[in-house]
């Protein structure tokens, strides 16, 4: 037969239910009826789902110009904007379509976890639920409140930490609690979050470290110097710092933790390879600002910064001829806070008077001096 002239008047068929909306592993009866302005039968159309023809065997003639197909235990859609039924004639020409939508309903989002950048802003972000994936496009929306106050704002720059977080970037008290929490929408219904309850102070983060500088130690072979300015965003609030250092050889993707750095701003990392190029990046965590009880958010790590330790006997001529056993002791003592006295520990008299102590007690290095 000659390809179907559609009339703009009138639509060439209708399929019904249009648009449906259901659960996975529902089962759909779905009807093409033809227009009686177009002269075909109901042996005359074919039904596609997502392009595939559908089997014959599914389908039923319930009229001279009506034609059913049944579908069964329908999984997920395909795609969140529908899977797409169409009803075509026998040339291939489309008469009619239906989008079907088969999901799920949406879970409650969980996990919520919200931090404050220098205490100028507000960033949540949230899980979609245990399973997550509903097969239909939904919707998230954050929502807030100042806990007395009770009138609900609604967050409105999504995706800016992920795919599940919200952004609010201004008018936000502080000494004030917030009641934050999310909700997911979708075709089949409607999930609420538990309330999250939290104060900015509690929540501040900030920006890394800045003027990150790495140096040799003369020319100690096994030893750098890192230091570092504080966060300036926060310098005229009241809040304490800790400090964090990470650091790795060049050849290295593993990264080594120096946890005890506390409030200094400076560090020597002991204990590195001569000749060797180190990759050092420092974080900060504000805390206890204006007395918050809460223990802070670690801010991103610095940019990497690159120093070398120096190479074995690369400066020994230009060393003066000093004592040769204080140079000894000196590199003893040395090599004994490498060992027992981890990381940053400050270097003072008392150490010094620790190692005298172990000096003694041991017989080999009693006798080596």
């Amino acid at each position: 037969s000659p390809p179907l002239s559609v009339s703009p008047a009138a639509d060439p068929a209708v399929i019904s239910p249009q648009d449906p909306t259901l659960l996975i592993g529902s089962s759909l009866v779905a009807t093409c009826t033809v227009s009686p302005d177009f002269p075909l039968k109901a042996e005359d159309l074919y039904w596609t789902l997502n392009g595939r023809r559908l089997p014959a065997a599914s389908y039923a003639t319930l009229g001279p110009s009506t034609l059913s197909v049944a579908l069964a235990r329908l999984n997920g859609s395909r795609q969140q904007s529908g899977d797409n039924l169409v009803c075509h004639s026998r040339d291939g020409g489309i008469l009619a379509g239906s989008c079907l939508y088969v999901g799920l309903p949406p879970e409650k989002p969980v996990n919520i976890t919200c931090w404050s950048k220098n205490m100028k802003d507000l960033t949540c972000k949230w899980a979609p639920g245990t399973e997550g994936e509903t097969f239909l496009h939904t919707n998230y929306t954050l929502k807030y409140k100042r806990r007395w106050y009770g009138q609900d704002n609604t967050c409105q720059e999504y995706h800016t930490a992920g795919t599940y977080s919200c952004h609010i970037p201004k008018d936000l008290a502080l000494f004030t609690p917030y009641e934050i929490w999310v909700e997911a929408s979708n075709r089949l219904g409607v999930a609420v979050s538990d309330v999250v309850m939290l104060d900015i102070l509690d929540v501040v983060t900030t920006d890394p470290p800045s003027d990150v500088h790495v140096s040799r130690v003369g020319d100690l072979e096994d030893q750098l110097s890192v230091r570092w300015s504080s966060p300036p965003a926060l310098k005229d609030f009241l809040f304490q710092a800790k400090y964090q250092i990470q650091y790795r050889v060049e050849d290295s993707s593993e990264w080594k933790v120096v946890d005890d750095v506390g409030n200094q701003t400076s560090c020597r990392l002991a204990g590195l390879r001569p000749g060797t190029v180190y990759f050092v990046q420092v974080r900060c965590n504000p805390f206890s600002i204006y007395g918050s009880k809460k223990a802070g958010i670690w801010s991103d790590w610095s940019n990497p910064t690159a120093a070398s330790t120096p190479r074995s006997g690369e400066c020994r001529q230009q060393r003066s001829p000093q004592n040769p056993t204080l140079r000894r002791e000196l590199k003893q003592f040395f090599g004994w806070v490498k060992k027992h006295a981890y990381g940053c520990s400050n270097i003072g008299i008392k150490l010094y008077d620790q190692w005298r102590v172990w000096l003694q007690k041991s017989h080999k290095t009693r006798n080596q001096v």
